[in-house]
């Protein structure tokens, strides 16, 4: 494998200084490359002010910093108003500040809201629960058994009732990737529903514009490119963006507060009240600069490359079960078991030989109980992996093996 990003692990500190580590768990969150921890340290010596709150230079030059991150973030997403992106903590935040106000502004009783078997629980429990509050029907889009969206049961379950349609752009847990600009389409013909779509998993590992994607809102999550944690964005449409109510009240937000009642100020600051994470702004723009300056079609490539090594070399590993589609139609994620090895048990043993996977339900409940199992392995790969982190993985999985057949026997 030669490519751009095969040597790119000596950027990020925490690798370079654990040669021995192998990390594939950046769906969970990814590593930090040293320009984004810089930019962060030099947003903090050098512009360091409460932004949109002073008259004095520093105050002002935090302004521009945090409205040039904005800027830089949008362009990478394709998004030409850059006032429709709304900073927020992350992908979670900003689904759950969609249901909370354009969800109970328009949901109602006898309404339907569609989601999928492939959601992570962020883009799941917000519309069950906002379905039980409203008295709407909570309608679930099966999974075929390859682990894809059986796009004639989404087709199905589409009416006039339908006021929401949720569904992830990746799965966090198969790696699955999702026709979005289709699925589109199919809710545009069918119903006047908003279209929403977890990105937390797309925006990190596909080459993202909003517009052609055709979806109302688009959510997703710095920590999971290269960002900071506890800063992400909320995409979505002006139009629908304008009528919606505020989420939180508080400084900034607010255009006129009188003592009876208050108005709201323009986007994005309606949604963004309170002190802002200029620092996580900041950081998720150089993360963005970071994953442009590889290009997403190489991110891809390489990811892909992986991904295929991967999955050919568990499936010749006697007693391993691949869950999910073809590595042609994931990202960088594959979920599996090893035979009479609790996933639990099987991440604890390679994490003594320096390999970092994930173990559990992944925050997907629901499709889990599709799997027919109570959890997973997963090992995810990002663009510091290359295949000597595959080998590893190999080599402890054999180990492992290897271990429970010496305890059985």
């Amino acid at each position: 494998m030669s490519s751009p990003v095969h040597s790119r692990r000596a950027d990020f500190p925490l690798l370079a200084a654990n040669p021995g580590l192998h990390y594939l768990d950046s769906a969970a969150t990814s590593q930090k490359p040293r320009s984004v921890l810089d930019a962060v340290t030099h947003f903090y010596e050098t512009a360091c002010a409460n932004p949109h709150r002073g008259a004095y230079e520093l105050s002002s030059k935090a302004t521009d910093v945090y409205h040039d991150s904005r800027a830089r973030v949008a362009r990478f997403l394709g998004v030409h108003d850059a006032d429709c992106l709304i900073l927020t903590r992350g992908t979670t935040e900003s689904i759950n500040l969609v249901a909370s106000t354009w969800g109970r502004a328009n949901v109602r009783a006898g309404d339907e809201i569609v989601v999928t078997g492939l959601e992570h629980h962020a883009n799941f429990v917000p519309w069950q629960q906002l379905a039980i509050e409203a008295g709407a029907r909570l309608r679930i889009c099966e999974i075929t058994a390859e682990g894809r969206l059986d796009l004639d049961c989404l087709r199905s379950l589409l009416s006039a009732r339908t006021r929401i349609v949720a569904f992830n752009h990746v799965s966090n847990a198969l790696g699955t990737i999702n026709p979005v600009a289709e699925i589109s389409a199919m809710v545009r013909s069918a119903c006047d529903a908003l279209i929403v779509c977890d990105g937390a998993q797309g925006a990190p590992h596909l080459a993202v514009d909003f517009d052609s994607l055709g979806v109302d809102m688009y959510a997703f999550s710095g920590h999971k490119m290269l960002a900071p944690m506890g800063v992400g964005a909320l995409v979505g449409r002006r139009d629908i963006l304008e009528r919606m109510p505020p989420y939180q009240m508080g400084g900034d937000m607010i255009e006129i507060v009188g003592d009876e009642t208050s108005t709201w100020n323009v986007l994005p600051h309606k949604f963004e009240a309170g002190t802002p994470n200029v620092g996580g702004a900041v950081g998720l723009a150089a993360a963005v600069e970071y994953l442009e300056s590889i290009g997403m079609d190489e991110v891809r490539r390489h990811e892909q490359e992986l991904i295929a090594l991967a999955m050919r070399r568990l499936s010749e590993m006697p007693g391993v079960t691949i869950y999910g589609p073809p590595a042609a139609e994931r990202s960088g994620a594959v979920s599996f078991n090893v035979s009479d090895i609790h996933p639990h048990d099987l991440a604890t043993i390679l994490d003594g030989a320096g390999v970092c996977i994930r173990a559990g339900h992944h925050c997907a409940q629901p499709l889990m109980r599709r799997l027919g199992v109570a959890a997973t392995a997963r090992a995810s790969f990002y663009v510091y992996n290359d295949e000597r982190d595959v080998d590893a993985l190999m080599g402890a999985l054999r180990n492992a093996r290897e271990l429970f057949a010496e305890a059985a026997g």
